[in-house]
């Protein structure tokens, strides 16, 4: 460096700096690209994790027709997808916070019908109705829940709660009779007050 005349040193110092820059810009363009890719990954995580359901909404909303919503949406999701309810509908009828599954008809009456809102699953009808008595998931209900059933006392529903954690969910409702104590005429008793899901 010290035999080098002055216009030597200033086009050594000029290709050392233009090496030292294309270093740092190759190795910038190397860290976007691995954070673009990291985050193109997790989108595709987010969106394989949110799954979507379809379903059909009806009567006394704004828009009638088929909306998309979030797995575990609720029935006030489908209503706020529709554009809300006009203003004719019947509220006191609806549950707003009754859990969709995928491709249910939910209608919203008005306030000068009977009817209450009714949630279509394929062939099969569930009305709910402000005095109807909810049903006993017996998949979930605790012990407590499981008490107020005609006929089971606290150490039945520990069967059932015991049955269910060596064998799994329910898959019908009469497959509680394979609960020891449940015979055909308890089954008689509660099977209208019983639901699987």
């Amino acid at each position: 460096m010290e035999n080098l005349n002055k216009k030597q040193k200033i086009i050594f110092i000029g290709m050392f700096v233009i090496m030292i820059t294309t270093i740092i810009y190759y190795f910038m363009q190397q860290n976007t690209e691995t954070e673009l890719e990291i985050t193109e990954n997790i989108e595709d995580i987010e969106n394989i994790n949110t799954e979507e359901i379809i379903v059909h909404i009806t009567g006394c909303v704004e828009q009638e027709g088929i909306v998309k919503l979030k797995e575990g949406a609720r029935i006030a999701d489908a209503i706020e997808q529709a554009g809300g309810v006009t203003s004719d509908a019947d509220m006191k009828k609806i549950n707003l916070a009754y859990k969709l599954k995928d491709g249910q008809k939910i209608y919203i009456p008005s306030n000068i019908e009977e009817e209450a809102v009714t949630i279509t699953h394929g062939v099969g009808v569930v009305v709910e109705e402000q005095q109807q008595e909810e049903k006993i998931n017996i998949n979930t209900a605790t012990q407590t829940e499981l008490e107020t059933l005609s006929g089971i006392g606290p150490s039945t529903a520990l069967k059932i709660i015991q049955y269910r954690a060596e064998n799994g969910y329910f898959s019908d409702i009469e497959d509680i009779k394979d609960v020891p104590g449940i015979g055909e005429s308890k089954f008689e008793a509660i099977k209208d007050s019983i639901c699987v899901e």
